[in-house]
Parts: structure tokens; C-alpha cells; sequence
């Protein structure tokens, strides 16, 4: 048998992890500054986890020095980022379970779940953690949405070769810039404006200012993740419900398309064909559901916009949106599988790998009707499409649609309700975080761990992990 996984290449995993894990625990720090603020007295439990990061980054970092030097393929950068999340899932669960006495597990899933911008949460009660927990939660899917590795490159230095193999490992893929620290650096600054934007709003609208940036943090990386036990139904407010829509759809445009609005006098985002189809899908798909249910006005456009942008943010208590009609949530399934933006903050399938699939078939099929059996040239934007990147959608969304049915069997293996478990299912799988009730602390641990997996699988879009399982395959075989 081949091998693909050497010694060396393990090296070099190891000792850029350690960077990134050194990374890691400097972020478990900044809540320190809200738990003495707010005097909660927490510190150990942000100091510990991170002390552990830190020491076990810079253990690999010295005992692995001799392979720094060395060139990051893209496998290796797939396994460093897989393994990246992996780690910060880890440290942030202990910084949950240490400040609120949850099981580990608990803590770790709480963890996975704001990083990867999912948004379900394990507690019962948030409104009885200490703000510098919430602080946390809010802080993590920030660092979420825009990527762990994305924000660790920020602040340190390296070779763009490394830069580069890191960034295009975290499921990013445009550019802003020609270089990667570039491109990382604006991208950042785009996402600051949007934050503290989208706070100002939030506090102009009526919302206090700690909720208020929480909340931005949560809906901004398209998480979901409110500081309230009702989200941002408990605000009863529907200038507060139609800002967070703004946010929500601000967070899963592509950040290219941002970056080009100056230079294109706004064309750059108006003409977006993926921009084009969210706002299409929000209006068409309210418009239909509001004929076809007596679902609120409201409660159903802020419903459908946190579906299609998989951020999970509700109005809707779950046992109220578990009893809308099947049709009404037969769409938000679809919908949740569709997901936003290629290069913004969303999960799912995205919906320029949709476009792409659409118009190759489409294509197909016109070049099997024309008399001629002429070729026709698939376009987005103006663009020509190559079959591979047709092929390669066509893959991705048969890929991850395995993933749900694994999943969904699980569910109902454990006894659950076929079609609430599919909701589920389709929700873990694409960072969304609505659910039917299903998916909290009750649950098996082992449908716990499926869960995180989908969460992690789901916001790395499932290659990179598939490589770490080849690794350790290949480790053990051996």
C-alpha cells in the first residue's frame, strides 16, 4: 500500500499546530478583561486552559524546530487547520466546564458548537452565566466566523508559502489581495467595521450595550448564539428583529464583494450572483410560506433569513416553530442545505457551489437537445466555469448529503423522531443551529460526539478532516 503520510510530514503538522496552539491560548485570555470588569472572580478558569495551549504549542514548537524550515504542502495545511479546531474545541470546553461546573463533554460541545458558528447550546439557563462566559460564547463565534486560522495569521509571522496553504485550508478560497497576510488583513478590517456597526445599531434600536455586542458577535459570524434563553425573541422589539436581519445578511455576503464596493461604485456587490440569489431566496421564499401558513410576518422573514444564512438566531420560541406547518419546514431544510455566500462567515453547501451544480446540469442538457450536440460554456458572472469545478461541486454536495444520512440514521437509531432528526441532521451538518428539541444535555454522549463531528466536518467542509483520518490510518497501520 502507498504511503501519502510520512514522519516528516507529521513533523511539520506538529510544529506549525504548536504555533497555532500557542495562538489559541493567548485568545482564551481576552474575557479576563469582562470577569474583572463585572468582578466574577473566573480568571483560573480562562488562565488554566490557556497556560495548557500555550505550553503544549511551544513544547511542539521547540521539539519539532528542526522541520520549521520546512515546506507546508497542502495536506499538511489541511491537518494543521483540522487539527487547529480540533484543539481550540478542546481548550474553550475546558474554559466552560471550569467556570460553570458542566461535564466535559458539556463543555466541549458548547465549545464546537459557538466556534463552528452552529450555535446550539448545551445549558439550560443562559441567562445565569457570568457575562464573562457569555462574553466567550460571543467571543468565540467572532473567531469562528472568521476562521481560527485566519485570525492567528494575523499576529504572526511566517513564510506566505505557509500563510497560503493555511489560509486555502480553512475553506477560503477568493482573495482580496495578492498576498494572503494582505488579503487576511482586510478582511479583518472589514469584519471590525461590521462589528462595531452592527452594535451601534443594535444599541440605537433599543438593545442594552453588553447584549448588544454579544449579540453582534453572534450574528454577525452567522452563529447564533443570543445571551438571552428566548434569543432575540426576548427583546420584543421589531426594530431590533429587522437590524438583526441586516447583520445576519451582512455576515454571508463574500467579503470579496465588500472589498470591491469603492472600486466598483457599488456594482461589485449589486451585480454578485450570489448576493442576487440570497436576497431572491429571503423575499420569494417569505412571500410563499406567508400564503401558505399563518406563521407572524415578521417571526417568519426573521426565521427564513437565519435559515438561509445558517445562523440560527430565532424569535420563535422551539416548541412554537416545532409545531409550523411540515411544508414550512420541509423549505427551511432545503434552505439550511443551501446556505449563503462563498467567502463570507455561512456554512452549508454555499450557494455558488449550487449555482455551479444548476448550471452545469443545465448545460448538459443542452447540449444533449441542440441539434448539433454543440458545447455550451458555463458562465457565473460573466466567467467561464471549468467541468472540474462542475465535477467538483457535484462531489461536495453528494459528499456532505452522505454525512446528513449517516447522522439521520444515528438519530433514529436512538430512538428519535425520523423527521425532527433529519431537521437536525441537516442542521449540525450545515453550521446552522435550529432545531426541534432535539439536540441539548439530554442527548447520549455518543450522539454528542456525532454531533461535534458534524460541527467540525460542517465548517471545514469535510476534506480536510478526511486527510487526519488518513493520516492516523496510515500512523496505525504501521
Amino acid at each position: 500500500m502507498m504511503r501519502y503520510i510520512s514522519k516528516g510530514d507529521l513533523e511539520i503538522v506538529a510544529v506549525n499546530s504548536g504555533i497555532l496552539m500557542v495562538g489559541i491560548g493567548i485568545m482564551c485570555l481576552v474575557p479576563i478583561v469582562i470577569d474583572l470588569l463585572y468582578f466574577e472572580f473566573n480568571t483560573l478558569s480562562f488562565v488554566v486552559p490557556s497556560v495548557m495551549s500555550i505550553g503544549f504549542g511551544y513544547f511542539l514548537m521547540h521539539y519539532f524546530k528542526k522541520s520549521r524550515s520546512k515546506k507546508v504542502k497542502m495536506k499538511h495545511g489541511m491537518m494543521i487547520s483540522s487539527l487547529a479546531w480540533f484543539w481550540a474545541g478542546i481548550i474553550g470546553g475546558l474554559v466552560f466546564s471550569l467556570a460553570t461546573n458542566i461535564p466535559i463533554i458539556d463543555g466541549i460541545f458548547e465549545s464546537v458548537s459557538a466556534l463552528t458558528g452552529t450555535g446550539i447550546t448545551i445549558y439550560q439557563n443562559v441567562e445565569i452565566l457570568p457575562q464573562s462566559i457569555l462574553f466567550f460564547r460571543g467571543f468565540e463565534q467572532w473567531i469562528g466566523g472568521l476562521g481560527v486560522i485566519v485570525v492567528v495569521l494575523m499576529f504572526i509571522t511566517g513564510s506566505g508559502s505557509i500563510s497560503s496553504k493555511l489560509y486555502y485550508s480553512e475553506a477560503r478560497e477568493e482573495k482580496l489581495r495578492p498576498s494572503v497576510k494582505a488579503t487576511i488583513r482586510e478582511t479583518l478590517k472589514i469584519y471590525l467595521v461590521f462589528t462595531v456597526l452592527g452594535t451601534a445599531m443594535l444599541i440605537l434600536a433599543g438593545m442594552p450595550a453588553f447584549d448588544s455586542l454579544c449579540n453582534t458577535f453572534s450574528l454577525i459570524s452567522t452563529g447564533g448564539m443570543a445571551v438571552k434563553n428566548l434569543n432575540i425573541g426576548y427583546y420584543h422589539n421589531d426594530m431590533i428583529y429587522l437590524v438583526s436581519i441586516v447583520i445576519m445578511i451582512m455576515g454571508s455576503v463574500s467579503f470579496l464583494a465588500y472589498y470591491r464596493i469603492i472600486k466598483t461604485r457599488g456594482k461589485s456587490l449589486i451585480g454578485d450572483v450570489q448576493f442576487q440569489a440570497l436576497l431572491t431566496i429571503i423575499a420569494a421564499a417569505t412571500l410563499v410560506l406567508y400564503f401558505l401558513s399563518d406563521i407572524i410576518p415578521m417571526e417568519l422573514l426573521f426565521t427564513v433569513t437565519s435559515v438561509i444564512t445558517t445562523t440560527g438566531a430565532s424569535v420563535a420560541s422551539v416548541e412554537a416553530m416545532a409545531n409550523w406547518p411540515s411544508f414550512v419546514l420541509l423549505s427551511f431544510m432545503a434552505m439550511m442545505l443551501v446556505g449563503g455566500s462563498s467567502g463570507s462567515t455561512v456554512g452549508a453547501i454555499k450557494l455558488i457551489r449550487i449555482i455551479t451544480f444548476l448550471k452545469g446540469i443545465f448545460g448538459g442538457v443542452r447540449e444533449i437537445i441542440s441539434p448539433s450536440r454543440s458545447v455550451f460554456t458555463v458562465k457565473i458572472n460573466g466567467i467561464k466555469i471549468p467541468e472540474k469545478a462542475i465535477s467538483a461541486a457535484g462531489n461536495f454536495i453528494a459528499l456532505y448529503l452522505m454525512f446528513i444520512l449517516l447522522t439521520w440514521a444515528l438519530f433514529c437509531l436512538f430512538g428519535y423522531d425520523p423527521f425532527r432528526s433529519l431537521f437536525a441532521a441537516i442542521s449540525l451538518q450545515g453550521n446552522n443551529g435550529l432545531e426541534l428539541g432535539i439536540v441539548n444535555h439530554t442527548i447520549h454522549p455518543i450522539l454528542k460526539i456525532v454531533s461535534m463531528f458534524d460541527m467540525w466536518t460542517g465548517r471545514l467542509e469535510i476534506y480536510p478532516i478526511l486527510i487526519v483520518f488518513r493520516a492516523v490510518f496510515e500512523v496505525f497501520r504501521r
